[in-house]
Parts: C-alpha cells; sequence; structure tokens
C-alpha cells in the first residue's frame, strides 16, 4: 500500500522524544512492504486530512501547546469527520488535550478544543511526573510509559488504559488515563509511547490496515530490542507497583 501520514506541528510539539512514534510505525510498515509518505503540517500550511492513513501530533509544553491549537482549531470539522471515518490516530502528551471540548489554563484562561472526544482539560500549577504502568482493554499486555503533566482531565468515556497500578490517571491516581474513539489513540504517556509499548504499535498497525479495508499479514515482524525492552520496563514498573 501507498501510506500517507500527516504530522502536525513536528517544531512546536516535539518534546519526549515523540518523533520516534512516528519515526518506528513508518519502519514497521515498510518491512510489510509499504509506501509511507510523511507530510508535516506547519501554522498556517494547508492539510486534507480526509484521506490521510495516520495523523499524528507529539507532546508540548502547554505554551506550545496554545500555540498548536490556534492553529489546530482550524481543522476541527475535517478532525470529526476523520475520526467518525476511522482514520488511525495518534496524539500524545499534551497533544491530547486538544481533541477535547476545552482546555482551561492555570490562569483560567479558556480555549475550545476540536471536540473529538466529550473530555476537557483543566491546567493546574501541581505536576504529576513519573513512570507509570498500567493495563488496557485492547490487549491483555501493561502499558507502560512517562509522564509530566499538570492537567486534570474529566469527562473520558473510553480510555487508552483502563487503570493504572502506577501514576496518575485522567482524574486521579491509579485512575483510568488516556482516551480512545474508533482509531484514534491518545494519552499522555510519552517516551515515546509505541517505542515503549510495541503491543500498541501492533494495534495501530491493524487500524491502519483495517481502514484500508486490507488484510492485515498473519505475522509481523519482531524486533528483538523493541521486545526485550518492553519485557524489562514491565518487569520493573511491575515490581515497583507492587512494593509494600
Amino acid at each position: 500500500m501507498e501510506l500517507r501520514f500527516l504530522h502536525f506541528y513536528p517544531d512546536l510539539m516535539s518534546l519526549y522524544g515523540s518523533w520516534g512514534n512516528l519515526a518506528l510505525l513508518r519502519r514497521h510498515l515498510e518491512d510489510l512492504g509499504n509506501t509511507v509518505t510523511v507530510e508535516e503540517i506547519r501554522p498556517v500550511q494547508e492539510a486534507c486530512l480526509e484521506h490521510a492513513d495516520f495523523i499524528f501530533m507529539g507532546a508540548g509544553t502547554e505554551r506550545s501547546q496554545k500555540a498548536a491549537l490556534a492553529d489546530f482549531s482550524r481543522f476541527g470539522d475535517e478532525m470529526r469527520r476523520a475520526a467518525d471515518s476511522g482514520v488511525t490516530m495518534l496524539f500524545c502528551g499534551t497533544a491530547m488535550q486538544l481533541l477535547g471540548q476545552s482546555i482551561t489554563d492555570a490562569a483560567g484562561k479558556y480555549f475550545m478544543g476540536v471536540r473529538v472526544g466529550t473530555f476537557s482539560s483543566t491546567q493546574g500549577k501541581k505536576r504529576f511526573v513519573g513512570d507509570v504502568y498500567g493495563h488496557t482493554d485492547l490487549y491483555q499486555s501493561p502499558v507502560v510509559g512517562f509522564m509530566n503533566s499538570c492537567t486534570l482531565i474529566s469527562g473520558v468515556v473510553t480510555p487508552l488504559a483502563t487503570d493504572l497500578s502506577m501514576g496518575f490517571g485522567n482524574e486521579q491516581e491509579h485512575g483510568p488515563e488516556g482516551f480512545r474513539k474508533n482509531n484514534v489513540f491518545a494519552s499522555e504517556l510519552t517516551g515515546p509511547i509505541l517505542v515503549k509499548n510495541p503491543p500498541l504499535m501492533r494495534k495501530v498497525i491493524a487500524a491502519i490496515y483495517d481502514h484500508r479495508g486490507e488484510a492485515l499479514p498473519e505475522t509481523l515482524p519482531t524486533y528483538p530490542m523493541e521486545e526485550e525492552s518492553y519485557r524489562i520496563a514491565c518487569r520493573e514498573l511491575k515490581a515497583r507497583a507492587e512494593k509494600p
């Protein structure tokens, strides 16, 4: 297949190695015999979301997030149509908050989101920083990552991680984290999340194939270093989470 990726704001939203999500996903898909074209979208540039195979935005500071939102809001209608039609997306870190109804910053200023989801984000001065270990209903293996957030996110109906044994969720310690709708995946977890979680990578690949109406190969390539890093992270974080 010839696949078209849209990478929104690679300069503004690029914290914590977020670009690694896109780079690794591209490598996996090319190893499956696909051709992948990545279009980088910067402020004021035009973009057609309708025929995208994958839409990505990485993490940014709260300040750069607002700059991104100021431009991204013009894509609200297209984003909602793309999400409803099953286009695969990944929004990481503070980018997740753009998908909601609104963002209220630490000074109380209100910003409207693009309303793909029904949730709202409220930023404060307290930060939640640390490793995260949890579970998802997408697969049986754990979800691991790192969080540096100052935001409470309320109103998520379908989270990415259903519960956390370690770390702060959308609204509380050990609560659900992230957001999912159709083939939209979003999480405050960075690290980057697809690099740290091979099972989630496979889910994203499966979503891309499904949206194109193509059968996923029965056997996907395996990458020993990725799998070993994931096993070690799961083992170590699980031990810390279970420590009295």
